[in-house]
């Protein structure tokens, strides 16, 4: 299969980290300093990278080509799709996922519990927000991830 074309991608971050910006602006309260900060967030089930810079003031959310030299970051957060996307959508444990080595994070913690912590000050979680700017499809899509993501779990227990 070619590689995705990144390049249809960046207007579609473009709008998603400006609406859950212009929807939730306290959250950047509590990154502090790290606002300033790039994350890369790398599922690795994935053909990109996604790079994320949560700085109201110059937002940058985009997806990187995984061929390509690592860019600046202050930390990586590397984990399966899904396990990502749970995080994002439910009061999923992030410390358990980094304890049972289903999320991987490199770099300056202190910067990634920051980012968690703003997060969690979303009132919506970030997968619905997004969702719901596509519609009857984003919000079908997600089901879907949410189903495919719960058998992930399941399979996951199973195998203990």
């Amino acid at each position: 299969m070619p590689p995705l074309p990144l390049f249809l991608l960046q207007p579609v971050l473009k709008r998603i980290v400006t609406k859950i910006a212009a929807d939730n602006p306290d959250m950047f309260d509590r990154l502090g300093h790290h606002r300033h900060a790039y994350f890369l967030v790398d599922p690795v089930d994935m053909p990109f990278m996604l790079y994320l810079r949560p700085d109201p003031e110059a937002l940058d959310f985009k997806a990187l080509n995984r061929r390509r030299a690592l860019p600046p970051h202050c930390a990586r957060i590397s984990g399966k799709f899904l396990d990502l996307l749970t995080l994002m959508d439910t009061e999923q444990d992030g410390d358990a996922l980094f304890f049972s080595r289903d999320l991987i994070v490199t770099g300056d913690t202190e910067a990634v519990v920051c980012l968690r912590n703003a997060l969690d000050d979303v009132e919506e979680p970030i997968a619905e927000s997004v969702a719901d700017m596509f519609g009857a499809p984003g919000r079908g899509a997600l089901n879907m991830l949410r189903r495919a993501a719960e058998n992930a779990q399941k399979r996951k227990g199973s195998h203990s």
